[in-house]
Formats: C-alpha cells, sequence, structure tokens
C-alpha cells in the first residue's frame, strides 16, 4: 500500500466519524471538543503514515544503494534490466509484434515498477517536509 493511498485510507475513516461525532454531541461545545479531539486522532495518523512511509522509502534506498553497490554485474543493474524488459513488451504491444496482447497483470508489474521508481523517489523526497508541516501545525 503506498502512502498516497494509506492517507486516502485514513481520510476515509475519519470522514465518516467526523460526521457520527456532529450526530453524537448533545451542544455545540461538546461538538466543538470532540472534534478538537479528532483533528488531534487525525493528525497523529497522519504524522504516523508518513513516518511510516519514510522508513519504508528509506529502507528501500538503502536497499537499491546496497544492489547499486554491489560487487556483481547484474547485481548492480537487475532493476533496469527488469524495467528494460518491460519497455520493449510495452513497446512490442503497442505496435502489435507481440503473438497476445500483454495481460492486466503484466501491466500491473510495469505499473508497480515505474511507481517504484518516480513516485517512490518523489515521495521519498516530500515526506520528510509533509511531516515537518504536520507536527509545526500540531505543536
Amino acid at each position: 500500500m503506498t502512502s498516497l493511498s494509506l492517507l486516502a485510507l485514513l481520510g476515509r475513516i475519519f470522514d465518516p466519524l467526523a460526521a457520527l461525532l456532529d450526530e453524537a454531541a448533545t451542544s455545540a461545545s461538546a461538538r466543538e471538543a470532540a472534534r478538537v479531539k479528532l483533528a488531534a486522532v487525525k493528525a497523529d495518523a497522519f504524522s504516523a503514515a508518513l513516518a511510516f512511509e519514510e522508513d519504508r522509502l528509506a529502507t528501500a534506498a538503502r536497499l537499491v544503494a546496497a544492489e547499486a553497490g554491489g560487487q556483481s554485474w547484474l547485481q548492480r543493474n537487475w532493476r533496469p534490466l527488469t524495467m528494460l524488459c518491460f519497455l520493449f513488451l510495452v513497446m512490442a504491444d503497442s505496435f502489435g509484434l507481440l503473438a497476445f496482447r500483454l495481460s492486466a497483470e503484466a501491466w500491473g508489474l510495469l505499473q508497480i515498477g515505474l511507481g517504484g521508481y518516480v513516485v517512490g523517489r518523489s515521495v521519498e523526497k516530500i515526506a520528510p517536509q509533509i511531516k515537518s508541516s504536520l507536527n509545526s501545525k500540531m505543536g
């Protein structure tokens, strides 16, 4: 699960809770107190999700760095080679050169691979800024 889908899931959990608290509160002050508590819990959950994603991406970055600095040529290059193979398959599929069209699963693997390179790297760059922004709003 990516950080964006995790954050979207958290939003889908907290939005109905806010509506439920609004209905359950008996007075305006109780409703406001419940909203403040829920906002604090939501901020903590988002902060924890971002911290988890930051740790996950840092671990993945260390793994890629270790592979890139490995002794074996294959160890250093298997990820780029895999993506080049997928690129070849996509091009061949686009020009009708394959006997069968690429399956949905192959497209899913391609999206995961590209996501790992493009989206993962972007999130790795902005996660600390988002986390510090959330922390500054909470504190």
